[in-house]
């Protein structure tokens, strides 16, 4: 008897486990689905998207950037001007094509675009780029720079009276093909204008020369000649000097070019400049800062101004790290 009543008391104690267990496990499971209230119910029917052409996603990657191209572009004379460089792999032609037609579609005023298409193609031996316009004229001038531009690297033409597709050898392989198309599309964006009148945006001399010069550290003549030996006098000319042709001055002194001099080996040369009289000495030390040689500087009134301090002209370097040099057209090097 108090074997059975062990075995009733027993099986009982495990109905009764058995019971908070499932009680505990499906007030989980309520607490789990609760959770997130928002979270919508799986359908059954459900089923996965199909799966997308290489056609359907080529015309959609040329959507993107017809997209691009319209909302990142600049403007000139009230004309939308913008270049894209994009890679595309094969049938570049047909892709530029989707490009143009979707700009075409979606813009309503006056546009000039290029997109070009980079890197090594493989179903062509060239690149292509596609000039578009919602002017043929347009198109057409952009036509003639670009050729200009390019000269031998064009290889044909595709026209259209909206659009011209150019196949250009290794366009965008070089930072210079960007910059040219960006002309291309500048200049034949504008309007015509009365050949009497500065173009939009051109500058004066005197204002090109006063943008230069607030970029310069201009030093006088008595401060150039401290930086120098003492000198022995000779008329017309500082001896000791370095005498360049204008015409190659960025080439002699890039330390990245084939023509540079012997000891243009390093960016912190100290270069002074100098000319007859200042003006174009300013002009050659700024372009000599944009390639790197951010020590160039010019003298103030250039030689007449050194002449006029009564400083001697027959002057030693210390080194070559103290540069003098005359930038004069007429001079050789």
């Amino acid at each position: 008897m108090l074997v059975a009543d062990w075995i009733a008391s027993g099986s009982a104690s495990s109905r009764s486990k058995k019971s908070r267990t499932t009680s505990s496990s499906s007030s989980s499971s309520r607490t789990s689905r609760g959770s997130n209230p928002l979270a919508p119910p799986v359908r059954a029917d459900l089923q996965p998207l199909p799966p997308r052409s290489l056609d359907a996603i080529s015309e959609q990657v040329a959507q993107e950037i017809a997209y691009k191209t319209m909302n990142t572009a600049d403007v000139i004379d009230d004309v939308k001007i913008n270049v894209i460089m994009t890679f595309c792999k094969r049938n570049d032609i047909g892709f530029l094509q989707q490009v143009a037609e979707s700009i075409e579609k979606s813009f309503f005023r006056d546009y000039l675009f290029v997109i070009a298409t980079t890197g090594k193609p493989i179903d062509s031996e060239t690149n292509y780029a596609i000039l578009c316009s919602s002017s043929e004229d347009m198109v057409q001038r952009a036509k003639l720079l670009t050729t200009a531009k390019f000269m031998s690297r064009v290889d044909s033409a595709i026209n259209n009276h909206r659009f011209c597709i150019t196949a250009i050898k290794d366009v965008g392989f070089t930072s210079y093909d960007e910059q040219a198309l960006w002309d291309v599309v500048r200049k034949s964006a504008r309007m015509p204008i009365h050949p009497l009148d500065p173009p939009p945006g051109s500058r004066s001399i005197e204002q090109l020369l006063s943008d230069k010069r607030a970029k310069l550290q201009r030093i006088t003549p008595e401060q150039a000649y401290k930086e120098l030996q003492e000198p022995e006098v000779e008329e017309g000319n500082i001896t000791g000097s370095l005498v360049i042709d204008r015409n190659v001055l960025e080439w002699r002194f890039d330390p990245r070019s084939s023509s540079k001099l012997s000891i243009v080996d390093r960016y912190d040369l100290r270069i002074i400049v100098f000319c007859q009289d200042g003006s174009s000495s300013s002009l050659a030390a700024y372009s000599l800062q944009e390639l790197g040689m951010l020590n160039a500087t010019d003298i103030i009134g250039g030689y007449s101004a050194w002449r006029d301090a009564g400083l001697p002209v027959d002057i030693p370097l210390r080194d070559h790290r103290s540069l003098l040099m005359l930038a004069d057209a007429e001079s050789n090097v």
